[in-house]
């Protein structure tokens, strides 16, 4: 497996406290840069957002996602930041996430008659 996918494979076992969906799936990663260092492995820096800039618990999912990918041998530092730039939409989550939540289901327009009322 390939650094970035084993990094990626991790961060679907982050989770936001809040909603049960991992951050990959929910689109709350950004992005994920790998750089070689003078020991012959990686630094890596990752960015993500939250779902709201509110959200009191983007610490501890850092930190979560931080000891994770710390594990992995050819990681030597990992640096987790925050952005709000752009702003999470829930179109940014992946098919998985949105029919998990819901968010598939196309709403299809029924057909009623319309009721006639006294003040048209």
């Amino acid at each position: 497996m390939k650094l970035k996918e084993e990094i990626i494979s991790l961060l679907k076992q982050c989770y936001d406290p809040e909603i049960p969906i991992d951050l990959w799936n929910l689109g709350l990663i950004y992005s994920i840069d790998l750089k070689p260092n003078k020991k012959k492995n990686f630094n890596v820096s990752i960015t993500m957002s939250l779902t709201t800039p509110g959200c009191s618990m983007g610490q501890q999912m850092a930190d979560d996602i931080k000891s994770k990918v710390s594990k992995i041998k050819e990681i030597n530092d990992v640096n987790v930041s925050v952005t709000f730039e752009p702003p999470w939409q829930p179109e940014m989550m992946t098919e998985i996430a949105k029919k998990k939540l819901g968010f598939d289901n196309k709403v299809q327009k029924t057909t009623q008659e319309k009721i006639k009322t006294t003040w048209e």
